[in-house]
Parts: C-alpha cells; structure tokens; sequence
C-alpha cells in the first residue's frame, strides 16, 4: 500500500454568516483559496480535487470552484456532502485514492459560503410539502426536520450527560482565551490565505468574560443548556490541504509535513450527534492501537461545548493538548470547511510542539463521525 502525506495547505479567515464574506458565493471563496494553494505548492494539474460542502447548490460543486479558479479542465473534482464531517471525510477519501495507487497528487478539504446558500423548498409533490415555505436546515432523519434539530441534539446530549452550564462555559472562555493568544502571537499565519479583502477571523471575541456568558439567552425555546456562545456560530470559510503519495516526494524532492495514517467513520443516534465525534475517536485509537497518551495533539470541531465536556470525560489527561489554538466556538463552524480547518491546525501543533501523532475528529448531522489519525514527519 502506498503511503499518503500531507505537504501543507492554508484556510480562509473565518467570516461570520452575514459579515465580511456576504457577497461571496462559496465557489468564488473557495477558488480564491485554492488558487493561493495550488501557488504555494507549484501545482497546475493535480490528480484530483475532493472538497466538502454542506449547504451549496449541490451540482458538483467543487468542480464549479475547480473551474472558477482555472484549475485546468481536464482536472475531476468532486464535492463530498457528510454535512459537519464534509471537509474531514474529503481528506480521507484523498490519502485512500493515494494509498490505493490510483492518484499521486490531490487538493482536499471544503469550502462554505451561509451567507450566500440557495433557498431550498420542497416540490409539491413530495409528502413532506407545507406550502411555498423556504428551508435552510436539511432533513437529518427520519419523520423529524426542523431547523433547530442540531441545536436540539446538544440540549439533550448535555442533559442526558448531565454536563452544566459551568462546564461549558469553562471551555467557550478558553477556546476564546487561546484563539485570542493565536492571533495576537500570529501562530497561525503559516496557513492563513488572506483572501477577498479579509483580515481577521471575525468571530473570535478577546473579551469573552463570564458576565457576558451569564448574560446569553438559551437559543431553544423551552431549552435549559444551550446558549448563543455554548454553541457555535454560522460561518463562511474553505480550507485546503495537499496530500502525496512517496513517489510524488521523491520526483520533486519534497518534504511533507505528515503521514496520514488512518481514518474511521461512525454511526450513532442522530438526535445526539455530538457524541459522535468521541466514538469515531475512540475507535480510530482502537485501530491502529494507540492510547491517549500516545497522542501529541487533539483537535475536535467544537461545533457545541458538549463536545468539549464530553472529550474532557473521555480522555481527562489531554485536555492541555486539545485545541490548543482554540475552536470553533471562537473561529465559528463553516460545515464543509471545518474538517480543513482543523486539519492544518493539527499540522500546526504538530509542527509548533515536535508532536508525534496527532488526531482529528468532527460530530456531523445525522449521528456521523468521522476522525484522522496524522504522524508528523521529523
């Protein structure tokens, strides 16, 4: 089996749905990154382009991006739709292809633009229509769709987990905290394309305090737990990284950053997708028989603070190595971006601490999740 790297990559700034990137449809946001990729790392024909999306138009999108960007027509690309898991999965699926033999080089991740999604509306014939209304949120599982569904699974994830408010505040007061550190310190500034005029990550909040915490409304009607800063907000934002296979290195002379060791995917209940993004990590470890300690660095999407409570219980003696950048309850969640995103915050920490392995895992819509196991290359 050929082994797959990663050589590097770079994300957007994270914009806020409605802020800096309001007029930019997600394949322009999403070439203008790619494009800065495929400079940095001399590429013109890539053997494919994988991305992730969640709330595009659908239509292959990624190919519509491939083309914006120029990427030469006889490049395929392709659009993977795992919801929150998109951009993770798209990377997974690329070091697959590249151990399989079947492709040398590949751009992976996702892009996402909330500001700019289509309307969406059911036909009339189908039995779920109640009239000329326009959704946002898709259909998750069977018999339920509401647009609240994903907040409501972390309502109930937290109370049958009997996680506190105090709990989750302690974790969005540190996610802040130490995306504030990051920026101030220019720790990311390796993988940042400053792209359409941005200049910042626009949801970090240096000020985040307790007394701004305690003031929050609940965002469910009826809700006990979940908050506006407990959970994440909704953003735009594309994230690219580049995988090899050993051949691709040898004939350019290149050192990689990382080995993509595995990757694994759960299932769990759909009304508590949060946990997902624990057993797909768990499971990840099992395979390839490593235990908590062996792992340098964690980075989880923190879509919710259950998720952070939860990764605390499972692996209590990592919290000092777990999204040490902060997350997305400061950077914000753009669903197909966010695998990315986190990806090359892992290669970072890697890079930044002399880890070893690093482990990468996202909760998704439905009850899916799915983790990335990385070695760094010394």
């Amino acid at each position: 089996m050929e082994n797959a790297y990663i050589l590097g990559g770079l994300r957007s700034y994270v914009g806020v749905v409605n802020g800096m990137y309001r007029h930019i449809p997600a394949e322009v946001l999403g070439a203008e990154v790619l494009k800065q990729v495929m400079e940095k790392y001399q590429l013109r024909e890539p053997d494919y382009i994988i991305a992730g999306n969640g709330v595009g138009a659908g239509g292959n999108i990624a190919r519509l991006m491939a083309l914006t960007a120029g990427v030469d027509i006889s490049v395929p690309a392709f659009t993977v739709d795992v919801q929150c898991g998109s951009g993770l999965e798209s990377i997974a699926v690329a070091a697959a292809k590249i151990n399989s033999g079947e492709a040398d080089v590949i751009i992976a991740g996702g892009f996402e633009s909330s500001s700019t999604q289509p309307r969406r509306g059911y036909n009339p014939n189908h039995p779920d229509y109640a009239g000329d209304d326009w959704y946002s949120v898709a259909k998750f599982m069977p018999g339920i769709h509401r647009e609240t569904v994903m907040l409501e699974g972390a309502e109930l994830a937290a109370k049958r987990e009997g996680i506190t408010k105090e709990e989750m505040d302690s974790w969005v007061l540190r996610s802040h905290a130490l995306a504030t550190q990051a920026r101030e310190q220019g720790l990311l500034q390796n993988i940042i394309a400053p792209v359409c005029g941005a200049v910042k990550d626009e949801g970090i909040r240096p000020r985040m305090s307790q007394r701004l915490l305690d003031r929050m409304p609940k965002v469910l009607e009826g809700g006990e737990f979940i908050t506006a800063a407990n959970s994440c907000l909704i953003n735009d934002g594309a994230a690219f990284v580049v995988l090899c296979s050993q051949k691709y290195l040898q004939e350019h002379g290149l050192k990689p950053q990382a080995r993509v060791l595995g990757s694994t995917a759960c299932g769990g209940d759909p009304l508590v997708s949060p946990r997902t993004a624990i057993t797909a990590l768990q499971k990840l470890l099992a395979k390839h028989g490593l235990q908590e300690q062996d792992i340098a660095d964690f980075e989880l999407n923190e879509a919710f603070a259950v998720i952070d409570v939860l990764f605390a219980r499972s692996f209590p003696h990592s919290t000092d190595k777990y999204n040490v950048f902060g997350g997305a309850l400061a950077y914000g969640h753009p669903y197909g971006a966010s695998g990315g995103i986190i990806t090359l915050h892992l290669l970072e920490a890697l890079r930044q601490k002399g880890g070893h392995y690093g482990a990468a895992s996202v909760a998704a819509a439905g009850g899916v999740g799915t983790a990335l196991l990385l070695e760094r290359v010394e």
